[in-house]
């Protein structure tokens, strides 16, 4: 049995990074040897295994032949006799087909090192034809090490093109779709995924709906730029990435917004992502265009309040507020500092609408319906006297 560190550990050495977990291959044993050193099996695809103390993972040697279609599609095959370069030869990239032994030696195979060195990613052999997954991660990986000025070899794109040509990316899942997207969203430079799927023809087959967006605008990748930047969480990432409107040139007209909001809803059922990332990219795209106008009534400001919960769900009103100074700082008809003001403005004015509470009215003896009206004039004459104040201070 000998036992070596692979992938993701032993790249991420090599960069001087520090890598979250260590993966590890065992070459020359069996299943049922490892469960007899009290390694614990977990595999369901292949086999893996957790160590009794440290509960890494631990991986048989293997080989695997294409079956079918997509990222299952697959037979594999785990036995003593299977090699290190066997198995290192079916991965994905040359810098992630790098081993190591109980010694600190390198096994390199397929050159990983010095792509590594030449900031190249490159496919270890034609097998990773084979595998739908691996054009989005190696989108990811671009995206990943963009900032320490990695790219993509010439021939690994025209692979990723043939596979996209071939239909092969059309049995991506929709639920492995999705995890690719938030690594991808957790990196440096998520833009550099977005715009790699749609330099080899993937985002047009696999997320249709912001194909045609990242093609003609700029502004979600822009917009996904200040968001990185300003260090805000993922929900605001993907709200900005998932921005649908169709002409970021001009103001939107009723139409364009709604045009928008159905697509986001579509995208979202056909990624099936999470309530809360749905939720948010659709009151992004159907309000940002709103907020944005600098003549708000105090009435539409309510309004505005009242359709997006903002009284019950406040944190998400507070991601929608920042996702829309991320957007707008990238629009050309739009000066940033004066939307920066008017959004701290409005978030000001929800602020002190916020504190209008039903008490003194249910002290009043006042209930039901009339209720409601009584919180709901409160709220919009304290957004007037706020906007009074406003004016009275800048006279």
């Amino acid at each position: 049995m000998e036992i070596y560190l692979v992938g993701g550990a032993v790249r991420d050495q090599l960069l001087g990074i520090k890598s979250q977990d260590q993966d590890w291959v065992v070459v020359g044993a069996t299943a049922e040897q490892m469960i007899a050193q009290g390694y614990q099996p977990v595999g369901k695809d292949f086999p893996v295994f957790l160590h009794p103390t440290t509960h890494e993972e631990y991986a048989l040697a293997r080989t695997e032949r294409k079956s079918g279609h997509g990222y299952h599609g697959f037979t594999c095959y785990a036995a003593p006799d299977v090699t290190l370069k066997e198995d290192l030869q079916r991965r994905d990239l040359t810098i992630n087909a790098i081993a190591q032994d109980n010694q600190g030696e390198l096994i390199d195979p397929f050159n990983g090192a010095a792509d590594l060195a030449q900031n190249c990613l490159r496919h270890v052999s034609p097998a990773f034809a084979e595998d739908p997954l691996r054009v989005l991660r190696a989108a990811r990986f671009a995206a990943r090490y963009h900032h320490l000025g990695f790219y993509i070899a010439e021939e690994t794109v025209a692979l990723m093109h043939s596979m996209v040509n071939s239909g092969e990316v059309d049995h991506l899942v929709s639920e492995r779709i999705w995890q690719e997207i938030v690594k991808a969203i957790q990196t440096q430079s998520p833009w550099v995924f977005f715009t790699t799927l749609q330099q080899v023809g993937a985002l047009e087959r696999i997320l249709p709906e912001l194909a045609r967006v990242w093609q003609i605008s700029s502004l979600p990748q822009q917009a996904l730029k200040l968001a990185k930047q300003q260090l805000v969480n993922d929900e605001i990432l993907l709200s900005c990435a998932f921005l649908l409107q169709i002409q970021p040139d001009k103001p939107y007209t009723s139409t364009e917004v709604k045009l928008a909001q159905n697509k986001t809803k579509q995208l979202m059922e056909n990624l099936k992502a999470p309530n809360n990332v749905r939720q948010l990219s659709l009151l992004v795209n159907q309000f940002w265009a709103g907020l944005i106008q600098p003549n708000l009534s105090a009435s539409d400001l309510l309004d505005i309040f009242d359709r997006v919960d903002a009284w019950r769900r406040s944190e998400r009103f507070m991601m929608l507020l920042q996702s829309i100074k991320c957007i707008a700082a990238n629009v050309p008809y739009l000066n940033q500092q004066q939307v920066n003001k008017h959004i701290n403005t409005i978030q000001q004015q929800w602020q002190t609408a916020l504190t209008v509470k039903p008490g003194p009215f249910l002290n009043q003896g006042i209930t039901g319906k009339a209720l409601g009206t009584a919180i709901h004039e409160a709220r919009l004459k304290a957004i007037q006297n706020f906007e009074g104040d406003a004016e009275n201070n800048q006279g």
